[in-house]
């Protein structure tokens, strides 16, 4: 199970804002969205509701948090959800861990055990656990949302000990969405001559924008980023190559490697005394990240088959099976099995030079079922508009749209797309002003349990 960055990184620095000189306490309160004041001996979230102002508590985010994991469980499993297997980071302290179980038990939740997540990303992929005797040493490499942290373990007879680990809350995923947007914002200026770095409403589209094509970005060579009305009614596109980003995140790779080699200096390790490196955090699916890993470690099983987002709760569900009186999840007849999307599904476009823009809809490992909405623009005076589906880079199916009033405005078409459990798609395609739809269901895309 996991839970929300914020109100984890904010338990953690609990203590440390009652000290407003931390540098770590002082960091995260300039990055969060809301303000943060101290009420007592206690760090809480002033949120101003437009009648009154209210202070909500670290404790009571995570509580509410709980909650909608709860429900999200129960609707998907169709039964009463009560027992839960949370994940920590390891440098949480004793307060923290009750903190936050505490808030899993307000929820309605009965903790079977918090386990710290470098021991779930090992679960994850039965390190020790299959063949239990021998030492290993392994590394689990995590680079979430807003921190980096790399951890050492030794493996021995099927136990986890942590030799060390390092964790840098200045670096994360948002660091490379930082990076980009700040490019787009430069590109916008080279344009129309106008500077929106310092307006929050620009940026906060961009950053937007930037987010996507990251991710875009893992999977595919180039994105296209486009957003309307940028500032002052102004539009903007910009296409991004996967080199582009490598290169404007070029500080930011290295700094994401450097945690690596210290740490191993610090439990006197060289590169060729650890067996196996595992990836965690969605950030570490990008690929110019994981070449560097596997640069670095050339004789080592980089283990990232699991999608990394995915690992610690992955590595919980195991160690909740075992908990519960499975020795394995391995498929039964009262298993639950959860379908995913086998490989991305796309849709192109077609820019104004000509040029082919792919945008990934699902990408591979989408829990199932699920739905996207997508918006294509096009001129005018164009009477129909063909949209085209793709499997991995192998055409799928399209769907046109035909009879298209003309008119001095842009068609917006809006597609909705629903993947099913079993892998089937549905297609509706719908021009916002007039309300011309098309609809198409495509038997043939793949699902993997």
């Amino acid at each position: 199970m996991t839970q929300g960055t914020g109100s984890l990184q904010l338990l953690w620095l609990t203590e440390k804002l009652n000290s407003f000189d931390d540098p770590e306490a002082q960091a995260h309160r300039d990055e969060s969205k809301c303000t943060i004041v101290s009420k007592g001996d206690l760090a809480m979230y002033e949120i101003d509701t437009g009648e009154t102002t209210k202070y909500v508590s670290p404790e009571d985010v995570a509580k509410l948090i709980f909650h909608k994991m709860k429900e999200t469980a129960q609707s998907a499993l169709g039964s009463d959800v009560k027992d839960a297997v949370i994940t920590v980071p390891f440098e949480f302290g004793e307060r923290q861990k009750n903190a936050l179980r505490k808030a899993a038990e307000g929820a309605g939740f009965n903790v079977l055990r918090l386990i710290h997540e470098p021991s779930a990303a090992l679960l994850a992929y039965g390190i020790g656990q299959d063949a239990p005797s021998g030492k290993i040493h392994a590394l689990v490499y995590k680079l979430g949302g807003t921190s980096l942290s790399v951890t050492a373990l030794e493996v021995n007879s099927g136990m986890y000990r942590v030799l060390a680990t390092h964790t840098d809350h200045s670096t994360g995923g948002e660091s490379f969405t930082q990076a980009l947007a700040q490019y787009l914002a430069a590109e916008f200026k080279k344009l129309y001559k106008q500077d929106v770095s310092g307006n929050p409403r620009a940026m906060m589209k961009l950053m937007n924008s930037a987010d996507v094509a990251k991710h875009t970005l893992s999977t595919l060579s180039s994105s296209n980023c486009f957003v309307d009305s940028l500032y002052d009614g102004m539009d903007f596109e910009c296409n991004v190559s996967r080199a582009r980003f490598e290169l404007i995140c070029s500080n930011l790779f290295n700094k994401s490697i450097q945690p690596i080699r210290k740490l191993l200096e610090q439990v006197n390790l060289s590169t060729s005394d650890v067996n196996k490196v595992v990836l965690s955090g969605g950030s570490a699916r990008i690929p110019k990240l994981q070449q560097m890993i596997k640069d670095l470690f050339p004789d080592v099983e980089l283990l990232c088959s699991i999608p990394p987002d995915e690992v610690i709760p992955v590595g919980a569900a195991m160690q909740a099976g075992i908990l519960v009186g499975r020795d394995s999840l391995d498929l039964g007849e009262d298993s639950i099995t959860v379908n995913c999307c086998a490989s991305d599904i796309l849709v192109k476009e077609v820019d104004d030079s000509g040029t082919d823009i792919f945008s990934v809809l699902f990408p591979s490992g989408t829990p199932l079922p699920a739905r996207r909405q997508h918006t294509l623009q096009g001129p005018g005076s164009m009477a129909s508009v063909c949209l085209e589906l793709y499997q991995a880079q192998k055409p799928l199916a399209q769907i046109v749209l035909r009879d298209l009033e003309p008119k001095e405005e842009v068609h917006n078409i809006v597609t909705v797309v629903t993947m099913k459990r079993d892998g089937s798609l549905h297609v509706t395609c719908t021009e916002q002003d007039s309300g011309r739809s098309e609809a198409v269901t495509i038997e043939t895309a793949a699902a993997a349990s």
